[in-house]
């Protein structure tokens, strides 16, 4: 075959008109390698995409409202004093306490209570001005709620509201009635008419739905949309099996008919069982301010397969209204730790310091007491700078209030450290940090007074076994702590200098899991004291919290 030759004018103009080509490919490629490495304005937020859980670390139950484009959550605590945390966000994304609903020991009963009792599920509302939050202390007292104009509080007395069951919520209707819903029975959900002037209840309280079939029906939550009101629930327990059902009708005490597509939430089935997020339910749906639908909903993170430190988190996704005018969470019913989905416009709140300096007149809000304390045992004037812990012959294997202070552990991957000063302590007393479960679970590295001498302890506490990992002498009344941990084990270091730190020993992080040591609750980092009898003290510079990984 011939070679095929153009004429030099046509081989021209080929040539010319590549050379364009391929200089203008080269500029539009060159425009957007430049586009990709400009950072966004700080003027335009974010909208796409975000990391579950949005509030990590022990914050189970969520119940969410928005006023205008605010939005305001509620968690349960059980045994843990301040109670009832409240955090504000803009875009439900990012949260920030503001305050507890629970601040004065009278408002409710907490003293002497173990890690499945106490303030269970509540529910936060906005109605005509005021904020509500109904809640169940199931160690004593029962429904109550309490009210604010300002969601930071402080909240009025509770009210008592005289009815079985847990995890309550208000619905106002548009006829200007206010009804009361409860979990009751064997997985009923029960509904009756209440006065928010004194909690009593207007009508008798009747089960208006049973759920699906799966255990433990509760969790109610009512809404009102498009001519319907939607019944949602958790169901199957608040462990592995955790789902999320819907159901609606015409009239407030129906009859229900239910999803077709329920649960609407699940990981217990095929889509969602290999998923690092487990025990997904106890939701709460929320319409945006751009008319956008979300639902805050708890599970829990997955170590080694099979068991969870950090306890119930709070997790977010969004929901779809179909054709048929069922709600659809996330496309298929399953969320991820990793979210690639449109957002609000997000507004992130600055970072607080990892340091604790105690040098404040008031405890931040991410401090709680196990139990309701005594708070002579607690001071930050008598020493400038410092938290001092008066020793009390209640120990931390004790749940009736002992000197203890902590924050959640929020990452599986942390560290946490202090400076602890040892000097007031008499012989018999101890005082440390503790990596906390529950009484039964923790493990424990702290300063010992015997015979005048001090020693470095460190000590496993899981169930009826107390083990003695290390001891050593001290030769100062200063000394630095350290526990870090990872999915899974939690070791343990200390320091004569705050510099060079010593490792001491670590153990499994599973005995401290939920699925060894029961509860509903996560794990604490804290810092106590204890002793034979009251009269020493122990005096922490500093306590610091940083996340590793």
């Amino acid at each position: 075959m011939k070679k095929r030759v153009f004429p030099n004018r046509i081989t021209g103009l080929l040539a010319g008109a590549m050379m364009t080509i391929v200089a203008t490919l080269a500029a539009a490629v060159f425009s957007v390698a430049l586009f990709a490495q400009e950072p966004a304005s700080a003027s335009e937020p974010e909208t796409h995409g975000y990391r579950n859980p949005v509030l990590p670390g022990f914050y189970p139950d969520p119940s969410v409202c928005r006023v205008g484009d605010d939005y305001y959550m509620v968690n349960s605590t059980f045994n843990y004093f301040p109670a009832v945390p409240v955090h504000h966000s803009k875009d439900l994304i990012h949260w920030e306490q503001i305050g507890h609903c629970i601040t004065r020991p009278a408002q409710t009963r907490l003293q002497n209570i173990g890690a499945w009792n106490g303030i269970y599920a509540p529910t936060i509302r906005y109605h005509e001005g005021t904020f509500y939050m109904v809640t169940t202390n199931v160690s004593g007292g029962g429904h109550f709620f309490v009210t604010a104009k300002d969601p930071a509080g402080e909240w009025s007395d509770p009210i008592r509201i005289r009815d079985q069951g847990i995890d309550p919520d208000f619905f106002f209707d548009d006829d200007g009635k206010t009804y009361f819903l409860s979990a009751q029975g064997a997985g009923e959900i029960h509904l009756a008419e209440i006065d928010l002037k004194t909690g009593r209840l207007l009508s008798r309280s009747e089960t208006i739905w049973r759920g699906t079939g799966g255990r433990c029906a509760e969790g109610p939550h009512m809404y009102r949309k498009d001519g319907w009101y939607y019944l949602m629930i958790a169901e199957g327990g608040t462990e592995y099996g955790h789902s999320e059902t819907i159901a609606r009708s015409r009239d407030l005490r129906g009859p229900f008919e239910e999803c077709p597509s329920n649960p609407i939430l699940s990981h217990a089935l095929a889509r969602g069982y290999q998923n690092p997020i487990q025990g997904t339910g106890h939701a709460d749906l929320i319409q945006a301010h751009d008319g956008s639908w979300w639902m805050v909903c708890l599970g829990f993170r997955v170590l080694g397969g099979f068991y969870h430190v950090t306890g119930r988190e709070t997790m977010l996704a969004p929901v779809k209204w179909n054709e048929d005018g069922w709600p659809v969470v996330n496309g298929n019913g399953a969320i991820s730790l990793e979210m690639n989905v449109p957002t609000l416009p997000q507004v992130p709140f600055a970072e607080k310091p990892p340091r604790t300096e105690f040098d404040e007149a008031k405890l931040g809000m991410e401090w709680n007491y196990y139990c309701a304390p005594h708070f002579e045992n607690y001071s930050l004037a008598e020493r400038r700078g410092w938290l001092r812990l008066r020793t009390s012959a209640v120990t931390i294997d004790n749940s009736n209030s002992p000197t203890w202070l902590g924050r959640r552990q929020q990452d599986i991957d942390f560290a946490a450290a202090t400076k602890l000063d040892a000097s007031g302590l008499k012989d018999g007393d101890e005082a440390g940090l503790t990596v906390f479960m529950t009484t039964d679970y923790h493990y424990d590295l702290f300063v010992r007074k015997r015979d005048g001498k001090l020693s470095l302890v460190l000590k496993y506490r899981m169930s009826r076994m107390n083990h003695t990992a290390k001891e050593i002498h001290l030769e100062s009344d200063v000394v630095y702590l350290k526990a870090q941990g990872n999915k899974d084990v939690y070791s343990f270091q200390y320091s004569t200098d705050g510099v060079k730190y010593e490792p001491l020993g670590e153990m499994d992080a599973a005995f401290l899991s939920s699925e060894t040591a029961g509860g509903f609750t996560g794990v604490y980092l804290a810092l106590y004291a204890q002793g034979r009898q009251n009269g020493g003290c122990a005096d922490f510079d500093w306590f610091e919290y940083t996340k590793t990984k």
